[in-house]
């Protein structure tokens, strides 16, 4: 019989693998939850004590480290815990099933943001306390939130796959951390950047989820319209799970 008719849909696969997900953090998520809030909270607050100028300002340091904390937060996470799977041989159980690569992808990256979503909530509230921020939240945060931690997951996952060790794993997710919120408006303001940084931000999803976050978490003004944003997020969780699906190899050892 083929076993590719016995599948369960997409739907179920993703809430089957996002509990069994979950259940490998079941002792341990207390002190995921703690490392996902201390790290931005020391940050912002180290910010604030040399930023008086102005609430823009302010408001760049607040969404920026949520950016740093969700898009690439979770992205380092999911790219080393493949490493990982891949280095206890749970990739090749899971070749064993019927199920799609990007389902346990998006799988994994929605159980770090169910554990990280108390850690980010505390963030932003507590955040906007420091800095003395008055929040004004948009219903498209449901939108931009999600995207925003999702967006780089295939990427991630390629990565954890890919790369010889997990040490290897981590030194390149962070390189292109500090490349990519380097080469955009994600903490520092766009007009304190140079030309060429402000025109090569164009480049980098850090400058999209920036804005997304400012526009739904403050309501500031951007050059770039948060349809534009979403969209652009979108496209590359989209894009990034369409190459998961046609490059990654369970068995890659």
């Amino acid at each position: 019989m083929n076993r590719a008719r016995r599948a369960q849909p997409p739907l179920s696969q993703l809430l089957d693998l996002t509990l069994i997900q979950l259940a490998n953090w079941r002792w341990s998520w207390r002190g995921l939850v703690l490392t996902s809030l201390i790290a931005p909270l020391l940050s912002t607050a180290a910010f604030s004590v040399f930023v008086h100028d102005s609430a823009d300002v302010l408001a760049y340091i607040l969404t920026g480290n949520m950016v740093m904390s969700l898009l690439f937060g979770t992205f380092d996470r999911v790219s080393t815990h493949f490493a990982y799977m891949r280095l206890v041989g749970r990739l090749d159980f899971f070749a064993t099933l019927p199920i799609y690569r990007a389902a346990l992808v998006l799988a994994t990256v929605s159980a770090f943001l169910v554990l990280s979503l108390p850690a980010v909530l505390l963030t932003l509230l507590l955040g906007a306390l420091i800095l003395d921020l008055s929040l004004a939240i948009s219903p498209w945060i449901v939108v931009a939130l999600p995207l925003t931690g999702t967006a780089l997951c295939g990427l991630g996952a390629l990565i954890g796959v890919t790369v010889r060790s997990p040490e290897e794993v981590g030194n390149l997710s962070t390189l292109l951390t500090f490349v990519l919120v380097g080469f955009g408006p994600v903490i520092i303001p766009l007009d304190r950047l140079p030309p060429l940084i402000q025109t090569l931000s164009y480049l980098s999803p850090a400058t999209y989820a920036a804005s997304a976050l400012r526009q739904t978490l403050l309501k500031m003004p951007d050059r770039i319209p948060l349809g534009v944003d979403l969209l652009v997020l979108a496209g590359l969780l989209i894009g990034s799970l369409w190459l998961v699906g046609q490059r990654m190899d369970w068995r890659r050892g």
